[in-house]
């Protein structure tokens, strides 16, 4: 099986985020960046657990430019076979999307994996995108990844229940917790990456749909208080009148 796997970078959870341009621009200077982890830990994983059982190819994308080369390197250790890099600038998820959706129709993916979403925009918008732009079924938020010849058997997490989808591939799943566990590079998967196949591409004209107008920090967090369990007439009397829920 053909599979593409879309990864993008993300800043580490302990960097310190900070603005440029009048708030209209995220400032990377000094940030750490690492693969989405919903990309990596899942979506990658599972994709590699699929050729490890089914024989296959395992090709990652990802849009951005040359400072994305080292988390590219990173999935290339985990144990993808080539990686892809569509030279431009991340602008939104609809520019990401159809890049992909470009290079992926010349290239007869059987199935292509993103995360559920990345961790600094949180927007699941790209898996969709990009089946709408190939013409092919998309399942969002997959926990559970059978195969069986040209049949995926999809498990997904529901309110009260799990769904299970079945659809022909090829189809773009977007994955989530429980689709896989996470790997980490071995130091014989490290040497390997340095030589496996890293292609940069041009991008092709998408047209800008949007763009960030301002970033904002989230406010402070207030002052926490403590009410005695046994003080149920305060609690109520603080719900009411300071949070104002009740």
């Amino acid at each position: 099986m053909k599979i593409l796997v879309c990864i993008s970078k993300a800043p580490d959870t302990t960097s310190k985020i900070a603005f440029t341009d009048g708030n209209s621009k995220f400032d990377e200077n000094g940030v750490q960046f690492v693969v989405n982890p919903y990309d990596e830990w899942y979506a990658l994983v599972r994709a590699l657990e699929i050729k490890e059982s089914t024989g296959g190819h395992v090709t990652i994308i990802n849009v951005g430019q040359g400072s994305d080369d080292a988390i590219i390197r990173k999935a290339l250790a985990i144990g993808a076979d080539e990686a892809v890099r569509i030279d431009a600038e991340a602008k939104d998820a609809y520019y990401v999307a159809m890049q992909i959706a470009a290079y992926a129709k010349d290239n007869a993916y059987d199935l292509v994996l993103t995360g559920k979403e990345t961790i600094n925009y949180n927007g699941s918008q790209v898996g969709g995108m990009i089946a709408e732009g190939l013409s092919i079924p998309f399942v969002s938020l997959g926990s559970k990844l059978e195969i069986s010849g040209t049949t995926l058997t999809v498990e997904r997490e529901i309110v009260g229940g799990v769904q299970v989808i079945e659809v022909e591939a090829p189809a773009v799943i977007s994955c989530a917790k429980g689709m896989a566990e996470q790997r980490i590079p071995n130091m014989r998967g490290i040497m390997a990456a340095r030589t496996k196949p890293l292609n940069v591409i041009p991008a092709v004209d998408i047209a800008d749909l949007t763009s960030f107008v301002s970033y904002e920090m989230p406010g402070e967090k207030s002052a926490v208080k403590i009410i005695d369990p046994e003080n149920m007439d305060e609690l109520v009397a603080l719900l009411h009148s300071e949070a104002k829920v009740i």
